[in-house]
């Protein structure tokens, strides 16, 4: 609990310690990690091309912004859409196939999507979409105020966060997990498991490309570096420094990586080395992620007095 208080102050004051701007961005790869985090932790389907839909609503959003003068609620709901779209052609392509073959599959559509914004007239090619402008929020809420920003995308990734949650903690989670853990078993009780994978992907798409729109407002540039497969490979090692399969590991590892590459910037060691070797030792030193380590150590810790309670509570014998 006092932990939980600790990150809720953080969460709510971080506007005033730090840039406004850089902990807005912050939330939103938060919720981009957690999307992914969805489909391989909770499914267990490794996607390299979830900059997809990270990128591609995010092109999709500032062009809405931009040239067509829609309002924020409506541009983010464009982006989402894009998402989501491209999400089920994805995993209607993808989804019957299972570890690298499937990883291999959705980096080389990946690959399409990125392909297709670099030739793509609307999306300004290498340059990409500059100067986005973030308009008011269903008319009232200036979202040009940084803290005002701020707030409302902390709002928004909480209610999707939150949403999550409750979708893993229901019986269509239960059954993610156990198409995970044994997908003959759970077809064999009757569950159509490419269904449940399908539609997982596509909640996952969804939710990273609800992230790339928040994203995308807040730096106000949709550039090619959000579709590449570098920004892939990022999601995947958040998630792995965080945690895989633990809900908020992927945030604490989203939150890691970014606060290390926004502070390593003017250093003489480039931020991919730094994080690089951050990685190789959280292979080396914590498997489970820096969340998945804690809850381990905590778990492990609670036995032991359980077990010290049950040994006190024997009766000596006479």
């Amino acid at each position: 609990m006092p932990a939980a208080l600790f990150a809720l102050a953080v969460v709510l004051l971080a506007p005033f310690f730090v840039y406004p701007t850089f902990a807005t961005r912050v939330l939103c790869f938060v919720l981009f990690a957690s999307a992914f985090n969805l489909l391989i932790g909770y499914v267990g389907l490794l996607s390299f091309g979830h900059a997809a839909f990270f990128g591609g609503s995010a092109y999709i959003t500032a062009h809405a912004l931009k040239v067509w003068g829609f309002p924020p609620e409506i541009s983010i709901l464009a982006g989402v859409a894009f998402a989501s779209a491209i999400g089920l052609l994805f995993g209607l392509l993808a989804i019957r196939r299972q570890g690298i073959y499937f990883a291999m599959i959705t980096l080389a559509l990946g690959q399409m999507v990125y392909f297709c914004f670099l030739q793509a007239p609307f999306a300004g090619g290498e340059d990409g979409i500059q100067a986005v402008p973030r308009g008011f929020l269903f008319g009232i809420f200036d979202l040009s105020n940084p803290i005002v920003l701020y707030y409302t995308v902390l709002l928004i990734v909480s209610l999707a966060l939150a949403a999550t949650w409750r979708m893993l903690n229901s019986p269509f989670g239960s059954i993610l997990t156990a198409v995970r853990d044994n997908e003959v078993r759970a077809v064999s009780l009757g569950y159509r498991a490419e269904r449940y994978k399908l539609g997982a992907f596509v909640i996952s798409a969804a939710l990273a490309g609800l992230a790339g729109s928040l994203k995308v407002i807040t730096v106000q540039i949709a550039s090619l570096t959000d579709v590449t497969w570098q920004m892939s490979g990022e999601v995947v090692l958040m998630t792995l420094l965080g945690g895989m399969g633990t809900f908020f590991g992927p945030a604490a590892g989203a939150a890691i990586i970014t606060i290390i590459e926004h502070y390593s910037a003017g250093f003489a060691v480039p931020a991919p080395v730094v994080t690089g070797t951050l990685f190789v030792v959280c292979v080396l030193v914590f498997r489970r992620g820096v969340v998945g380590e804690i809850i381990s150590l905590l778990g492990m810790r609670k036995r032991a007095d359980n077990s010290q309670v049950s040994s006190n509570s024997i009766p000596e014998k006479r």
